[in-house]
């Protein structure tokens, strides 16, 4: 990677810190003292918005991998996988959160921690998924091996997103439908409506600091063990 560019991500790093801790805590702000409480569910409606913007981070930094995957295995250009597996790293918090949060959502709302609903056992599927990923880039003496293994598996695993996307369409489940993202507009009130936006700003713009970090880390990584491999091989 480019020492050059590699000091710009440091720049816009700093700068992205900043807009992404305005934008949280403005979130907060509308979360806890702007928006009414929700007049069935009660205050643990406001659970949804931690869940809903980690639900769509884990999509999102899956939807990267794959990408990144894809470029990896048709240029042969390492620095694809390093962004793939930093985005793999954050991916797994991202949905490890939607995985806690949700069932402390749906414990008093469900009368259950979990179900086997369609559309929580495919996000635990895409959980497997994540450190199936991760476990695949170091399971080999071979690294080169094992990241083309791990890509293979990320770009087959990527059918798994549109699976929990639809899931609460194609099947009967407890889930909720979405209220978001639809075809004749979103069903959630505006006054709920703009700080889940801002709070799905502000992690999305979360996300990319600590890809950006991830990525200095791979970096020192991938130097040292090149330096290793090098003084092995004198």
């Amino acid at each position: 990677m480019n020492p050059d560019a590699v000091e710009k991500k440091q720049e816009e790093g700093n700068i992205l810190v900043w807009l992404t801790a305005f934008g949280l805590l403005a979130a907060m702000i509308g979360i806890f003292i702007y928006v009414p409480t929700e007049r069935t569910e009660g205050v643990i409606q406001r659970i949804m918005y931690f869940h809903v913007p980690c639900a769509w981070l884990s999509f999102f930094a899956f939807f990267v991998v794959f990408i990144c995957s894809i470029l990896f295995l048709w240029k042969k250009d390492r620095e694809w996988d390093i962004y793939a597996h930093a985005s793999a790293g954050i991916g797994v918090v991202f949905c490890s959160l939607v995985l806690i949060t949700g069932p402390i959502w749906a414990r008093p709302i469900w009368g259950a921690w979990w179900v086997w609903d369609a559309r929580l056992t495919s996000v635990l599927i895409l959980l497997f998924l994540y450190l199936g990923y991760m476990a695949l880039v170091n399971a080999f003496d071979d690294p080169e091996r094992g990241e083309k293994s791990a890509s293979l598996l990320a770009i087959v695993g990527a059918v798994n997103v549109p699976i929990i996307k639809f899931s609460v369409d194609w099947w009967n489940t407890l889930h909720q439908p979405a209220s978001v993202v639809r075809m004749d507009g979103p069903a959630v009130h505006p006054s709920m409506l703009w700080p889940l936006l801002i709070m799905s700003i502000g992690f999305t713009m979360f996300y990319f600091v600590v890809l950006i970090l991830r990525l200095r880390s791979e970096l020192a990584a991938t130097k040292i063990r090149n330096i290793r491999l090098g003084q092995a091989g004198e």
